[in-house]
């Protein structure tokens, strides 16, 4: 029965837009796992249990995708991509040896011998990863919590059908549940106390452009089904029966909201240039090919980074030389002939395959990025053949990530080189491919003259950038606060490197989450920033800003910027900039009534 005072909560915007419907509550409770100790007569039985069971749970998961590659909508590969890292994970040797000598050994029961090695490669997931790779152990409970469903007999996937339109509520979803959700019922948005921006449910969600806010906390302690709920991905607010007037409210909102995307999707043929003429380059920030037709359909014109870190998720061996070569073709092949930036591995410490980590006290700091790569030739030898080989498939450009100084970057050239050198000698055709930087620490930054003399491009990565300059982790609750896009030390390392650039004639895109603020938009274009590269749905905004500026006005106001002294002085600067010379125009970027009723 539904109740009638407002409740609202506030999670993490995982993706945008605003949804009103009717709650769908999911039971997705732990499985509650027996643990009982086993006679030595039992351990055959017990170990014939488990592979069975591993089986099933395969089978099950081979169907999901099948029903997902035959419903044949826009970012199916999203969800077939996840199910086959879960398929592989099924046959990891860290899970299933260790599952079999914790009942050999140990004599436990399957169930809680599964338990006790998923607990295990959980653990070899570094607590100060970031969001990306803390999401990677839910990876390891999903699928550790299909074998032990299936060993215990009870259905580990979704089986309560929701109704069209509804707005699903649920602790957490797994791949499958997602992908079942939204290729065989039309959701219109999803809410979950647990996950972050990186979780399978926001990834899919974005890429498919459904409403949606994760890791609320208490969403499925407060909603119940059939309650009128809200949704509102950009804010990430969740409203619990809202009253009629709030309700109508919201519907307004999303209208407004519905209309003012179509109006801004009317500039996506035409380019981002300043009414003094100057044209900047708008790109996408991708990680899954299935992300492209958003990409377009938003006025996207490239992509200026496309990671590749994906490929090692969720297994325990290398992704070979074929592998890599056909993910990249299909990339190229579907933006040809805009350019397509893929950076190389941006791996280590904590973002490793399971059985192939470093033990690192602060891995922020440690073996990773290209650090990591060159002290791994052989694998990176076969991304960088296969990134040669792809290239004549599309107009490719290959950055190298983490760059501290010139000896990195002409290792990383040299070893690009030697690739080529053996293609050539094998007589497979590949094209001469610009080579950038991603400029993230501040040492490169200072010596972004030495760095722009030995590369083709610069493509700057603010989220790293900004934390290493002012010291912080942005995830950690205490010090988020500090984490200032415009703090004067930022500006300044902005500054070096774009002045640094244009000195040499190199090119410098910015591919952080600054680039698609678009009230930073008049700062980038008087830094001189040529490429600016976000989310696809952030572009039409970003260029309707670009679109009414002069980069004069911009040029004029990154001088005021730097004399001043606090990042609240010059965001005050920047705010009040952008409301004088650009009245109303960023309205509808927060868009929604007042929440009521907080709870």
């Amino acid at each position: 029965m539904s109740r009638s005072s407002a409740t609202t909560l506030v999670g993490i915007g995982a993706s945008p837009g605003i949804a009103i419907g009717r709650c769908w509550t999911i039971e997705r409770r732990r499985v509650r796992t027996p643990k009982r100790r086993l006679t030595p007569e039992e351990v055959e039985g017990e170990l014939a249990r488990l592979r069975t069971s591993l089986e099933i749970s395969d089978v099950q998961l081979a169907e999901v995708r099948g029903k997902v590659e035959e419903a044949q909508v826009p970012g199916s590969a999203e969800h077939t991509a996840i199910i086959d890292m879960h398929r592989m994970m099924l046959k990891d040797e860290m899970l299933v040896l260790e599952a079999q000598r914790q009942i050999r050994e140990e004599r436990l029961n399957a169930e809680w011998a599964v338990k006790r090695a998923t607990r295990k490669i959980k653990n070899a997931f570094h607590e100060q990863a970031d969001d990306y790779f803390k999401e990677r152990r839910a990876d390891v409970d999903f699928v550790g919590e299909r074998i032990i469903k299936n060993l215990l007999g009870q259905a580990p996937d979704v089986e309560d059908v929701p109704p069209e339109g509804v707005i699903v509520v649920a602790h957490d979803l797994s791949p499958a549940d997602t992908a079942l959700l939204l290729h065989e019922h039309k959701v219109a948005a999803f809410v979950t106390d647990a996950g972050a921006k990186t979780s399978h449910t926001a990834i899919v969600a974005r890429a498919l452009e459904v409403p949606a806010v994760v890791g609320v906390g208490r969403v499925t302690a407060v909603a119940e089904r059939g309650d009128w709920i809200v949704v509102d991905g950009a804010r990430g607010l969740v409203v619990i029966n809202p009253s009629p007037g709030e309700r109508a409210g919201y519907e307004a909102a999303r209208e407004k909201q519905l209309a003012g995307e179509q109006a801004l999707l009317a500039t996506r043929d035409l380019p981002a240039r300043t009414l003094d003429d100057l044209t900047v380059r708008l790109a996408g920030n991708i990680e899954f090919a299935e992300e492209v037709p958003s990409l377009l359909a938003h006025g996207g014109e490239a992509v200026g980074l496309y990671r590749t870190e994906f490929l090692f998720m969720g297994r325990s061996d290398l992704p070979g030389e074929e592998e890599h070569y056909q993910n990249y073709r299909r990339i190229l092949e579907a933006l040809a002939p805009r350019p397509v930036t893929i950076r190389t591995f941006d791996l280590g410490g904590d973002k490793l395959p399971a059985g192939m980590r470093v033990t690192a006290e602060n891995p922020a700091l440690g073996l990773r990025a290209i650090r990591y790569c060159l002290r791994q030739p052989d694998m990176f030898r076969a991304q960088l053949r296969a990134l040669l080989r792809a290239s004549v498939h599309g107009n490719l450009r290959v950055m190298f990530p983490m760059i501290s100084g010139v000896a990195e970057l002409r290792a990383a050239k040299h070893a690009l080189r030697q690739a080529a050198d053996e293609l050539r000698a094998e007589g497979v055709p590949f094209r001469q491919v610009p080579v950038g930087i991603m400029v993230e620490l501040p040492s490169a930054a200072m010596i972004a003259d030495r760095l722009a003399a030995e590369c083709d491009f610069f493509s700057i990565g603010t989220n790293d950038l900004i934390q290493y300059t002012i010291g912080i982790d942005r995830q950690d609750k205490d010090v988020a606060y500090l984490y200032k896009p415009l703090h004067l030390a930022v500006l300044r390392l902005l500054k070096l490197i774009c002045d640094a650039g244009r000195a040499a004639g190199v090119p410098v895109s910015m591919c952080g989450e600054m680039a698609g603020e678009p009230v930073n938009a008049l700062v980038l274009l008087g830094l001189g920033v040529s490429e600016l590269s976000m989310n696809g749905p952030s572009i039409p905004l970003v260029k309707r800003v670009v679109r009414a500026a002069r980069a004069e006005e911009g040029r004029a106001l990154v001088d005021r910027l730097l004399a001043l002294t606090t990042a609240d002085d010059i965001e005050h600067e920047v705010q009040a900039e952008m409301a004088r010379r650009f009245p109303g125009l960023l309205d509808g970027d927060d868009e929604g009534p007042e929440p009521a009723g907080q709870g």
